[in-house]
């Protein structure tokens, strides 16, 4: 696919800014008008042009568009417990980013988190396995669920960045791939280093 020089709308740093902004208006409990009107579905109807891409866990309690004060067609969201990356997450990524012109992936863990208890409680089975085993394979020893939780997002940062694509466009058009974690109890969101 053939960019042009002004692909993504935003920068990843501008992207991240405007994330810190809106979550500082959560936070601060401002009420958050988005429009449900006809006129704003129609006209992201023949299109979206997300300014990030949020990797998040499936857990009811996280919600980015809420998090970051997000409406129809700010944020292009894949959720997936303990927010692990495999090749259909990738693949939504590089859609994104290739397709949509999103300059920014944050994956986004949280605190609390169902599938790093399950870890470091030994209590998965089924096909929770699959998630646990690369939870565990992420976080090692740590038993500290913080720890653990920011080691997670690590790897699936680091995960992120060996696509051949997210490299090329890490390259070439300035993408950004950056960890951050949600904190259940005060609603922030803080961007790792």
């Amino acid at each position: 696919m053939e960019r042009h020089e002004n692909f993504y709308e935003i920068t990843a740093g501008e992207a991240m800014s405007k994330l810190l902004e809106k979550n500082g208006t959560y936070v601060g409990e401002y009420e958050c008008e988005k429009s449900c009107k006809p006129e704003v579905f129609k006209r992201f109807s023949k299109g979206q042009k997300p300014y990030a891409i949020i990797v998040t866990c499936s857990d009811s309690r996280v919600i980015p568009e809420m998090i970051f004060s997000a409406g129809i067609g700010d944020l292009f969201v894949i959720r997936v417990a303990g927010n692990v990356i495999d090749d259909h997450q990738l693949g939504s990524i590089e859609y994104a980013a290739e397709h949509l012109g999103t300059g920014l992936v944050v994956v986004l863990g949280h605190t609390k988190c169902g599938a790093i208890d399950a870890v470091l409680t030994g209590h998965s089975s089924g096909y929770i396995k699959y998630i646990a085993d690369e939870i565990e394979q992420a976080i090692g020893d740590e038993k500290d669920p913080y720890k653990a939780c920011c080691l997670n997002v690590s790897h699936s940062v680091s995960t992120i960045e060996h696509s051949l694509q997210i490299q090329k466009d890490e390259e070439e058009y300035g993408l950004k791939v950056v960890g951050a974690v949600y904190d259940l109890d005060s609603g922030k969101g803080t961007f790792l280093d």
